[in-house]
């Protein structure tokens, strides 16, 4: 019988040391699980860190770009505006060159022929002012500043002023001492007159 219960003591003790071995290697798969499972965490970790950081460079692109097709516009809008004010105005150069010479003629215009000569003269000088005046308006240069006028400072400068009457009232045109001109809704220079004030 002693012999029974040593065996069975014997068997006990395999079968606690074999409960123990499981319990052993169960707590090292639960250990490397519990490894893998945190090492998957962490790279799940990092692996949602970097698509927000590489989301955010997409939505830093995306701006940039809109920003820059904004920009573009905006510069081909400016572009065309700029080129068709210097379409509108690209005769005011011209115009500023011509307007002495046109002085030059009406100045002309205003001495007295006294034989047939002169007269010709002046009616060929008459001609040519005449026609350089069309080409002017022709170019949408038009004359401002005319006597009797509503004075606008727009448009003229009043060197000195004239005492009002009755049949001139105050803020007219009295006398022109040089006609302004226009091109368009531009000055390209202002009339010199004298106002009744």
């Amino acid at each position: 019988m002693a012999e029974d219960t040593q065996a069975t003591n014997e068997e006990v003790d395999v079968e606690e040391v074999s409960a123990e071995m499981v319990d052993e290697s169960m707590s090292n798969d639960d250990v490397d699980q519990a490894e893998s499972v945190t090492e998957a965490d962490s790279e799940t970790e990092t692996v949602a860190d970097e698509i927000a950081e590489l989301r955010q460079q997409l939505s830093d692109a995306e701006d940039k770009f809109l920003r820059s097709q904004a920009e573009m516009q905006n510069m081909q809008t400016r572009l065309v505006k700029e080129q068709a004010q210097a379409l509108k105005y690209a005769n005011q150069k011209l115009g500023l060159a011509v307007l002495p010479a046109l002085d030059n003629l009406e100045r002309a215009l205003q001495v007295e022929a006294d034989d047939e000569a002169a007269e010709q003269l002046k009616k060929g000088v008459e001609m040519v002012f005449t026609t350089l005046k069309q080409a002017l308006v022709d170019n949408g240069i038009k004359e401002v500043g005319v006597v009797g006028e509503t004075f606008d400072p727009n448009f003229a400068q009043a060197i000195q002023s004239v005492p009002a009457d009755e049949a001139h009232p105050a803020d007219t045109i009295a006398s022109v001492m040089q006609k302004g001109y226009v091109l368009d809704d531009r000055v390209i220079r202002p009339a010199m007159v004298s106002v009744y004030s």
